[in-house]
């Protein structure tokens, strides 16, 4: 974070979305080998805290000072819990932020991911300006089909954002 700036911590009913730091390695070394994580997300070789310190460092945390936003850890609001990762992401490839998530599976089919989703775009709409915001998912990946749906981003069109690359799915939410 530059100085002066307020670091990013967005509150809903039942979570918390705040910036990741350093000491949050584990966690991240944990969520990133899931399955899930990695058949629809990708394997990011994040395998000890040495990787997942690296990856916060050149990811999350680069992206809050780069843009003034990044992927947010979320934790239960009552017992801090964290449960996953919620945030708007900047790719060089794409003409928009664009919103990603990815939970550990033990607190999928309650409504977090939308609930955190939901705030992460508003907090970019209200706090950021923006006036859009696109989903990318793979085209066999339902769950998060469906939470794209919730959310009110409509399916745009299916194409690679690199050469040679798995063509995604990607949605769009225009906000006024």
């Amino acid at each position: 974070m530059d100085a002066g700036t307020m670091p990013i911590r967005i509150e809903t009913a039942r979570l918390v979305l705040e910036e990741f730091a350093l000491s949050d390695a584990a966690f991240i070394v944990d969520l990133l080998n899931q399955p899930s994580f990695i058949e629809f997300i990708g394997d990011r070789g994040v395998r000890t805290s040495a990787d997942a310190e690296r990856y916060l460092r050149e990811g999350p945390m680069h992206s809050y000072r780069q843009h003034g936003h990044g992927l947010l850890k979320v934790s239960l609001r009552d017992s801090a819990t964290p449960i996953g990762m919620c945030g708007l992401v900047r790719r060089d490839t794409l003409p928009h932020a664009d919103i990603g998530f990815a939970l550990l599976p033990q607190f999928w089919n309650v409504g977090y991911v939308t609930e955190a989703a939901r705030a992460a775009i508003e907090d970019g709409r209200r706090r950021l300006g923006l006036r859009q915001v696109l989903g990318i998912t793979s085209p066999h990946n339902t769950r998060s089909i469906q939470v794209l749906g919730k959310l009110g981003l409509q399916f745009v069109e299916e194409r690679s954002l690199a050469a040679g690359a798995t063509p995604l799915r990607i949605f769009a939410l225009e906000m006024l």
